[in-house]
């Protein structure tokens, strides 16, 4: 062997794992960069001709390692730092944060805060019904000389005085206006190509889907199925060579509706070599999603939704633009103007992939006015509502504000542009959102993504102990930024890395520094009497929640789990709250209880009659043996008093986690269904579980990966819908 041929992905990653494997194995060998964007044959051809000398890669190796490095070197300073600050009072509290995990819960808090401290504004919109000769139209008042002014709230249809409301609907009530109408030709381009992190974010809006789910169908479906490309990508782009590879994929859907659309596609010639879908400078690591051509065979529901997504795309970016007639409406009644709005397809172009079609029930027709004809008013309606709160995150608009460094960016030129300074990449990002819910940050809620007093009372301290730095999407954004300007030759790695460890340093010493009595924040005050003098009221503060009006006082972390503001409300008001899960026993394992007031008043667990903690022993006289454990083939699985779990998950050292609680859902599960699932892998159809939302529902428990997961019934199919097209920017 002469020298050694890198063949590994085509980017820094890839990068990092050769050099990282290099260095293991002590390789002394010369080296070459087999660098594929193309799986095509002539692609592979071209590349052996044109190896890349270890001196060409030598920036982007630097910028693999300074990732890593500057990963690790903030994320385990900060975590430490930050964990024995907050074990000072005793016990230990677990503070995890990092390069990106932190500005990334820093994005959930900001909107969080914005909720909470949101007062909603009444305001007054006046709506008009006109009648005209072809039949009756509706338009809504605004101001022709509208101005922001440095106000969020404001918009041009909002009235903030129910008087001058008043006024409008006198001043309109049984006149004559007179009508201006503009229509306008609108284009609309198809969207780009799917990279990962636009197909979770549109799953997750169409199907609820998480981001890591998506993630785990797409990854079957390349690497199990054969049916898509490598999915964890961050380009949108093919590369130029792969025209004739696309064609053929065309030719080959077995779906009769993507068949059709393909078809037309080829035989109308809009399969070229344009731009917007075949560009080399476009294309790292990997190209955009696109179907392989292989047959999608023996897919599950949630695959072949996926599958169809990724090929209607795949389709759709050859056709034409989507051609609109756009009308603008203005009936002026005694100097008020009321604004009417309508849009109808003209020609769907690709809107027809996704169902569309011109003259169908999405136009937004308004009926016609003849010319110089006036409209006489039938009615007037003055309409009260008042300001909402901004929404909370779902996994799609979050996978947006990481993918802009925190800002949410709708246009899609602009979002491209954005990727420079992103938060993680296409492939970390899942595994952050499920990072921080793991770490106890952020919890879901349905579809969105809710920050906890543990996510919140973590950034209330980086700002006290001015590391706020760790808070700043952006900067993390620029780090990004510095390391592509590194892969491209154009910075210096010992000046990276002597800044990450400037910054590491300051992070450290600001924390062990800090001499403040206390952590300034906004805190809750609780609305309960105080069990101990009867009186309040009880404030939150950084530590505890206490009542000022004596000396009663409970700390907010409790296990490792801390406490939120209305468990607090609960526990005082009932004197007990729970279940409650996310504790964790001095061992590390987690558990859940009911926390109730003891006699002291102060708050302890409650494990029912049989008094269970978290590190019950097996007593093999008392405790009935289930059978074999199904993780670790060794151990037997016992009934204990509140789960059923394998003798080596008990035994210390721990060598197992098998565990199912006796309680799922509210459901009571029998042992002898406990049996069967640790024998055959699935239970019976059970019934009565009560989901967090309060609905019953019925499910099997199936264990999968040594984890006991939901297996729900198979419903009929219900008759085809059309499906939505997705939004795109105009052109």
């Amino acid at each position: 062997v002469t020298e050694i041929i890198n063949a590994c992905d085509a980017g820094r990653e890839g990068e990092l794992i050769f050099r990282n494997t290099m260095r293991w194995i002590g390789g002394k060998k010369p080296t070459r960069r087999l660098w594929l964007q193309s799986m095509t044959a002539d692609s592979i051809r071209a590349g052996f001709e044109h190896l890349r000398s270890e001196q060409e890669m030598r920036p982007l190796a630097d910028a693999a390692r300074s990732r890593a490095e500057s990963d690790w070197l903030v994320g385990i300073n900060a975590t430490r730092a930050l964990t024995s600050f907050n074990s000072r009072g005793g016990g230990f509290q677990m503070t995890a944060a990092g390069r990106v995990q932190t500005p990334t819960l820093a994005i959930l808090a900001g909107r969080e805060e914005k909720i909470r401290g949101f007062k909603p504004r009444p305001y007054f919109e006046v709506h008009a019904e006109f009648g005209v000769e072809a039949g009756s139209y509706r338009g809504r008042w605004f101001d022709e000389n509208f101005k922001k002014d440095g106000d969020e709230d404001a918009r041009a249809e909002r009235i903030w005085g129910r008087e001058r409301a008043a006024e409008i609907e006198q001043k309109c009530k049984g006149k004559i206006g007179v009508v201006s109408e503009e229509k306008k030709p609108s284009t609309q381009l198809s969207p780009l190509l799917y990279d990962l992190t636009t197909l979770q974010r549109e799953a997750n809006n169409r199907f609820g889907l998480h981001a890591r789910r998506t993630l785990q169908l797409a990854q079957a479906l390349y690497e199990k199925h054969k049916v898509l490309t490598y999915p964890r990508t961050d380009s949108r782009y093919l590369p130029e060579d792969n025209l004739a590879q696309v064609r053929k994929v065309m030719a080959t859907f077995n779906d009769p509706t993507l068949a059709r659309h393909a078809k037309k596609a080829l035989n109308s010639d809009w399969v070229k070599p344009t731009k917007r879908v075949f560009n080399n400078a476009k294309v790292s690591d990997h190209h955009a999603i696109i179907p392989t051509g292989a047959s999608p065979a023996r897919l599950d529901e949630f695959e072949r939704k996926i599958f169809d997504m990724v090929a209607r795309r795949t389709i759709a970016v050859f056709y034409p633009a989507a051609q609109f007639e756009v009308t603008t409406r203005i009936t002026r009644v005694g100097g008020e103007p009321f604004k009417t709005d309508g849009k109808i397809i003209v020609d769907p172009g690709w809107l027809a992939v996704y169902g569309k079609e011109a003259g169908g029930e999405d136009d937004q027709a308004i009926v016609p006015v003849a010319p110089n004809e006036s409209a006489r008013v039938l009615a007037v309606e003055i309409k009260e509502n008042e300001t909402k709160p901004p929404a909370r995150f779902t996994e799609a608009t979050l996978l947006s504000a990481m993918e802009g460094a925190g800002k949410l960016v709708e246009d899609e030129e602009l979002r491209e542009a954005m990727r420079e300074r992103g938060l993680g990449t296409p492939a970390t990002r899942s595994q952050i959102i499920e990072g921080l819910i793991h770490d106890g940050y952020i919890e879901r809620k349905g579809k969105e993504l809710i920050v906890t007093a543990k996510g919140l009372s973590l950034i209330t301290l980086l700002r006290n102990l001015h590391t706020d730095v760790l808070c700043t999407p952006e900067m993390t954004g620029e780090w990004e930024s510095r390391l592509k300007q590194m892969a491209h030759g154009k910075l210096d790695r010992r000046h990276f890395m002597e800044d990450i460890r400037d910054l590491t340093r300051e992070i450290v010493e600001n924390v062990r520094n800090f001499r403040g009595e206390t952590i300034e924040g906004e805190y809750a005050t609780i609305d309960a009497k105080c069990p101990n003098c009867g009186g309040g009221p009880i404030k939150e503060d950084y530590k505890t929640f206490r009542c000022l009006n004596c000396d009663w006082l409970m700390w907010k972390t409790m296990a490792s789990r801390q406490f939120e503001p209305e468990e607090v409300h609960e526990l005082l008001a009932k004197g007990r709250v729970g279940p409650l899960q996310g504790f964790r026993s001095k061992m590390g394992r987690p558990f859940e209880a009911v926390v109730k007031l003891g006699a002291e008043k102060k708050p302890l667990f409650d494990f029912g009659e049989n008094g269970l903690d978290a590190e019950q022993k097996i007593d093999t006289e008392k405790h009935e043996a289930l059978g074999l454990c199904p993780v670790c083939h060794k151990g037997q699985v016992y009934v204990l008093d509140r789960s059923c779990a394998c003798e080596n998950a008990i035994a210390t050292p721990k060598t197992c986690n098998f565990r199912i609680s006796k309680n799922i859902l509210h459901r009571e599960i029998p042992k002898e269904q406990v049996q069967k699932l640790i024998t055959t892998g699935k239970t019976d159809l059970l019934h009565k579980f009560i989901s967090k939302k309060g609905r019953a529902f019925s499910a099997y428990l199936k264990l999968e990966n040594g984890k006991v997961g939901f297996q729900f019934e198979e419903k009929k199919a219900k008759p085809k819908k059309k499906i939505a097209a997705p939004k795109a920017a105009a052109a």
